[in-house]
């Protein structure tokens, strides 16, 4: 089996901040999400990204913030373990980014010897 990273995508918004019980019902999803996966044996790792950072340029100009110029974040990924790229995306199937109007962008991962 191959591995595949899956890019979780949103567009930034102006809504308030989930209230804690919205919160846990979003973790509940994410959680029974990948312990599907798992469940498959096809987990390999997860992480959500936080919201400080940096972007550097090619000319060394260094902007504040993940991307501040566009309107879409990344929020996180997933590396899933999968036969092939059509076999990856079935896996996407269900990720609440979607349910949440998001995107999923899945790519295979190149292991460099």
């Amino acid at each position: 089996m191959k591995e595949f990273m899956m890019i979780f995508r949103n567009e930034k918004t102006n809504q308030p901040k989930p209230s804690p019980e919205q919160m846990q019902a979003m973790i509940k999803q994410w959680q029974d999400w990948i312990g599907g996966i798992a469940a498959q044996g096809k987990f390999v790792s997860t992480n959500a990204l936080g919201y400080e950072g940096q972007t550097v340029n090619s000319n060394g100009i260094v902007s504040d913030g993940p991307y501040a110029e566009v309107k879409e974040m990344i929020g996180g990924y997933i590396i899933v373990k999968a036969e092939n790229l059509a076999d990856a995306v079935k896996l996407s199937e269900g990720c609440p980014t979607l349910l949440m109007g998001g995107k999923v962008e899945v790519r295979d991962v190149m292991i460099l010897n």
